[in-house]
């Protein structure tokens, strides 16, 4: 349990802020397309968090290769959702092309999870 406390703990702290985000898209931003990047990167923050959490006790489990997908899914929700959140609070707009490489990240972290054994 102990080397799955940080992913956890991270996980935790995500959805936390993924709620957050999203809650602000909906009621703290009147840019349409603020609220629209706001909306997708809590979207699949959270999506993903659930996945670190999944994912953090497969590779309790013991396979190589699930062990990799938490640290990968937590790379592309900081990459992905980050620079979406980021540029709804008014960042520079070439931060969104960061955007995609967060979601090779967890494109990658889903893989290790398929099938999930080594």
């Amino acid at each position: 349990m102990n080397k799955l406390r940080p992913y956890l703990f991270a996980a935790a702290v995500g959805g936390f802020l993924a709620v957050g985000f999203g809650a602000f898209a909906a009621h703290g931003l009147t840019d349409p397309k603020a609220q629209a990047w706001m909306h997708t990167g809590a979207t699949y923050a959270f999506m993903h968090v659930m996945a670190v959490f999944a994912a953090a006790f497969l590779a309790s489990g013991g396979s190589r290769r699930a062990r990799i997908a938490p640290p990968l899914f937590l790379a592309g929700i900081v990459l992905f959702s980050g620079s979406l959140f980021s540029m709804a609070l008014g960042a520079p707009r070439w931060l969104g092309a960061i955007t995609p490489i967060g979601g090779g990240w967890a494109v990658l972290a889903w893989a290790c999870l398929e099938p999930a054994r080594d």
